[in-house]
């Protein structure tokens, strides 16, 4: 059986002082211009603030090229400004033209930057930073913000904590780049925080390569986008206001504990085996008809799969889903190597042919994502721990925490989930996935994750806080 690991993260309450959000522009003047997104970064779904966060620890003894300036709220400013000259379209406003077609003008107003201290310390976030975290705090809400057209594309906030550690909150619009997007972005910014006169990476707009052709050629069977009315479903919306957040962190005793319930000859990555065990306890505790269809959906960088390759440092939405398909009775009575096995032949289906065909069949059916997504028998996954997130060195070493500042973000809450590396630097390095259901299938699942792996639920973040927050 596993050993138990407390985890005190806990509901923080604390003042944050904040000075007057302002707005960052380009280091120099940057061209004027309107930029289309392409049809992926079109699609419904994709039409919100994704909300990110890295903490960083007192580390202002480290060699670092800021030395002398150990104020980490003017080097991100700093970094900011000089990254958006190559990534102007950064500092412009996401339009819309008839049709819903979005664009972006390149009009250099610039980004919300908001400088803050708060009165509390890196150790009170817990032994494990991870969400749930107090967003309300660390996240200012400037009013109008949050509107999705016409309004800053990105929010920065540098909270000091008097400790001497800070934090890096950002807020994203989701329609102008993905995950490995605003990774290269504030890789970017590292570099030039270091002294770099240029990125490393020159940024790539060229979105015309995801606009799909007139004459659509979609050839391959697609369950990921089954219509609703063609299966049977529970339709159990998932609202905002009844979602608690939770997070499950696997570090490598955790996941040796789970392995025990996998075949010997049964190989798979540690990934594999986590999104099986998680989409098996989540449908268990959904508590769906037996009868119903149940759906794991994984995100794909497209990236990869590209040929001819995409052009190194583009930074739009590049991405489809792959699915694994099973009956709510079978996912839930049969072994754990069942969902595993599903799991894997998923990959099969993620092929460039495939994920061409998804993406066309997006602009065919007018974003039906959005459309069969309403049900709380899909289950979203996208593991982000491979982009880097967690070796982002302003000068401080890299993050203790970097990812997603809640689960379940997106307009349909509780669908979605991130995996997420974390290394606290005191032995506690694994992943981190945050979970966001109504709280008595939370009770219920945190119970099924005890019993099933010999994990304690001590494993599990104590905390619970509203998705209000």
């Amino acid at each position: 059986m596993a050993q138990s690991k407390v985890i005190t993260n806990k509901s923080l309450v604390f003042k944050v002082t904040r000075r007057t959000p302002e707005l960052i522009t380009p280091a120099v003047s940057t061209p004027y211009e309107f930029k289309e997104l392409s049809d992926i970064d079109d699609q419904e779904a994709l039409r919100f603030h994704i909300p990110i966060i890295l903490f960083y620890r007192n580390n202002n003894s480290s060699k670092s090229t800021v030395a002398g300036r150990q104020d980490p709220a003017r080097v991100i400013k700093e970094a900011v400004a000089k990254a958006l000259v190559p990534y102007y379209p950064f500092a412009g406003r996401l339009r819309e033209k008839p049709g819903r077609k979005l664009v972006v003008e390149c009009n250099g107003e610039g980004i919300i930057f908001i400088e803050a201290d708060a009165d509390v310390t890196l150790e009170e976030f817990g032994d494990i930073i991870q969400p749930p975290f107090p967003l309300k705090q660390l996240f200012y809400d400037v009013p109008g913000s949050t509107a999705f057209l016409d309004t800053p594309l990105l929010l920065f906030q540098v909270t000091r904590l008097k400790c001497g550690a800070f934090i890096l909150a950002l807020r994203l619009n989701h329609t102008v780049a993905d995950a490995a997007g605003i990774v290269q972005f504030l890789n970017a910014m590292v570099e030039l925080a270091h002294g770099a006169q240029t990125p490393s990476i020159q940024p790539v707009w060229e979105r015309h390569l995801f606009n799909i052709p007139n004459s659509p050629r979609v050839i391959l069977e697609q369950r990921e986008y089954d219509e609703l009315d063609s299966i049977k479903a529970t339709i159990t919306p998932l609202l905002e206001d009844i979602m608690v957040h939770k997070s499950f962190f696997f570090g490598p005793t955790e996941i040796a504990a789970i392995r025990r319930f996998i075949p010997p000859n049964q190989k798979a990555t540690t990934i594999e085996i986590l999104t099986a065990c998680l989409w098996r306890s989540r449908t268990i505790a959904l508590h769906p008809d037996p009868e119903d269809i149940v759906k794991f959906m994984c995100i794909v960088n497209f990236r990869t799969l590209a040929n001819p390759p995409i052009p190194s440092g583009f930074y739009g939405n590049a991405f489809a889903v792959r699915v694994a398909i099973s009956t709510a009775a079978e996912l839930s009575t049969k072994p754990i190597a069942y969902a595993l096995e599903l799991v894997q032949k998923s990959k099969e289906t993620a092929t460039e042919e495939y994920i061409i065909s998804i993406d066309e069949l997006m602009v065919l059916k007018d974003n039906p994502n959005l459309i069969s997504m309403v049900s709380n028998n899909y289950f979203l996954v996208s593991d982000v721990t491979r982009f880097g997130s967690d070796k982002l060195d302003f000068g401080w070493g890299s993050p203790l925490y970097a990812g997603l500042a809640k689960g379940g973000v997106g307009p349909i809450p509780g669908l979605s989930t991130f995996y997420m590396s974390v290394n606290n630097g005191k032995g506690n390095k694994g992943i981190v996935i945050p979970i966001c259901l109504p709280e008595n299938v939370m009770d219920l699942f945190v119970e099924l994750n005890g019993l099933l792996y010999g994990v304690s639920k001590h494993m599990i973040s104590s905390s619970s806080i509203s998705s209000s927050l």
